[in-house]
């Protein structure tokens, strides 16, 4: 008997059994962990042999205080970090620029050079510490940028293990912070393959994520199919520009968000993976093994936490945590309980990382590979989520792609009609959420949330005027004039962007040179 609807608007019964297996496809087989299709995990061990990263994600204020939180969670047993940037960095202005006024700082680290970048990293080692950079239009800037510091630690590239998140495709979805238009945006994304394939070969090159299109409001169908709407674009982009599908495909990764509701994420996450091994075998030929696996990064839904009663996120985390362990995610990142509030408290974020601590060394849930194998629930909603990811992903399709179909406004319509019936149900009390619409309690204890200094726009500003006066400016202007003729031509653009950026050029002035040439995207009207 149907009960109800999943978060996709799959029904959801009150008992599975043998029936609801039948008539499976017959390539939809589960096979073993470790082998093609991937669905019981990409590796056939999974974390009995080693827990998954524990991830935790930090940045605000200047590069020293971020890097005291980083030492901090380094300490209490992070294996890696993750690293937020200000708005202005993101969008590819430096923190004395008039469009960065206000935003300095404030939702994350401002990192207008190498030397900030050298401050942020000041006694991290970097050549053990895995680091994830979520960075997408000038991403090629920062992870640059990052290679120069460990250089100059004296740490080879070769050393360097992280991830680089360059998914700029969903930036004209669901979050904003492009730069450039989509086509020239893709050719950056390209160009960075090919340099860390020769230059940084352990880094991972790429996270394809649906995170912003679900904290946008998109459903766990839309998440996983526009994500690999978007995949299947940037595989396309890398042919087109002459690398060989296993040359790169090895070294993409995605980033997924991870709900409350349980067992519709640990059947998103199987059947996420189980699509693209076809997707890369079938479709784009390849032969490499590494190539077909959906490795992923996890981060707990972020939208779903609340201001009202914030101590009652430290469960809904949990929750959430432990359905992308379920689900076989590589690494994890937990949300803070305050998150809604403000930035999180040091207290909090020791909080949020001994969660996953807890998951990992008190529970069993690493003991085993893949838990759920074979949960007549979980194997029928795997099934029914894949049909409704492919049907979707196939609508992108139709529409000439990814890139085409942003430009018509498909993905971002489709999650804002989500996001509205979802607010909707809020609203009217259909969707229960607790302390919001249910079980409020009157606020005594009134939270001190963190707070950004706002003296440090102007701490950023001196730093910035001071390195200007101090470097060879007529070198900087003849390396950024080199920047624009690669721009205006088919080279590897992070060659000459590595060069301008040793000599202490701004990330805002190389994002300046590639506007000159390349302009801006505008956004298309959906309203």
């Amino acid at each position: 008997m149907v009960t109800g609807r999943t978060e996709s608007g799959l029904e959801l019964k009150t008992v599975y059994g043998p029936q609801d297996r039948e008539g499976a496809d017959p390539a939809a087989q589960l096979g073993e962990p470790g082998s093609y299709p991937y669905t019981r995990g990409v590796y056939p061990t999974m974390y009995t042999g080693r827990p998954w990263t524990m991830r935790q994600y930090a940045g605000f204020g200047t590069a020293r205080e971020s890097n005291a939180r980083y030492h901090e969670l380094v300490a209490a047993g992070s294996g890696g970090l993750s690293v937020a940037f200000d708005l202005p960095t993101q969008m590819g202005y430096d923190s004395d620029h008039q469009l960065a006024h206000g935003e300095v700082g404030k939702v994350g680290v401002a990192i207008d050079s190498v030397e900030d970048m050298h401050t942020l990293f000041d006694g991290l080692p970097l050549g053990e510490v895995s680091t994830s950079m979520t960075i997408n239009a000038p991403a090629a800037t920062l992870l640059l940028l990052y290679q120069l510091t460990a250089e100059e630690q004296g740490i080879p590239a070769s050393a360097l293990s992280g991830t680089v998140q360059n998914d700029v495709l969903k930036e004209y979805i669901a979050r904003g912070t492009y730069i450039y238009p989509p086509a020239q945006s893709l050719r950056l994304v390209s160009d960075l393959f090919s340099y860390c394939r020769s230059e940084i070969p352990r880094w991972n090159t790429i996270s394809i994520s649906g995170y912003h299109m679900a904290e946008a409001g998109a459903t766990p169908a839309q998440e996983i199919a526009f994500t690999l709407a978007n995949a299947k674009e940037y595989v396309r982009a890398a042919l087109s520009a002459g690398l060989a599908v296993d040359d790169f495909a090895p070294r993409l990764s995605f980033f997924f968000v991870a709900r409350t509701t349980l067992l519709e994420e640990v059947a998103k996450f199987r059947a996420a993976r189980r699509l693209w091994a076809r997707i890369m075998k079938e479709e784009f030929g390849a032969q490499d093994p590494r190539s077909m696996m959906l490795r992923f990064h996890t981060q707990t839904a972020g939208v779903q936490l609340t201001a009202q009663q914030p101590e009652v996120n430290l469960v809904r985390v949990a929750l959430q945590g432990l359905g992308a362990v379920l689900g076989g995610t590589q690494s994890l990142h937990t949300n803070a309980y305050d998150e809604a509030i403000a930035l999180p408290s040091t207290k909090a974020a020791r909080l949020a990382l001994r969660t996953q601590q807890v998951m990992a060394h008190e529970s069993d849930v690493a003991s085993t590979v893949d838990p759920f194998a074979g949960s007549y629930a979980v194997e029928s909603m795997t099934d029914d989520i894949e049909g409704a990811i492919t049907e979707l992903v196939q609508a992108v399709e139709d529409r000439g792609g990814a890139v085409a179909a942003i430009e018509q406004g498909f993905q971002k319509e489709q999650i804002e009609h989500a996001a509205y019936e979802t607010a909707r149900e809020i609203d009217g009390g259909e969707r229960v959420v607790v302390g919001l619409n249910r079980f409020q309690v009157e606020d005594n204890d009134p939270y001190q949330p963190l707070r950004v200094d706002p003296a440090i726009e102007e701490e950023q500003c001196r730093r910035l005027t001071e390195l200007r006066a101090r470097r060879d400016g007529d070198a900087v202007a003849r390396a950024l004039e080199e920047v624009r003729r690669t721009a205006e031509g088919t080279g590897n653009l992070l060659v000459p962007m590595r060069e301008a950026l040793r000599l202490r050029a701004t990330g805002g002035e190389v994002a300046d040179a590639l506007r000159e040439v390349w302009g801006q995207h505008v956004p298309r009207e959906t309203f």
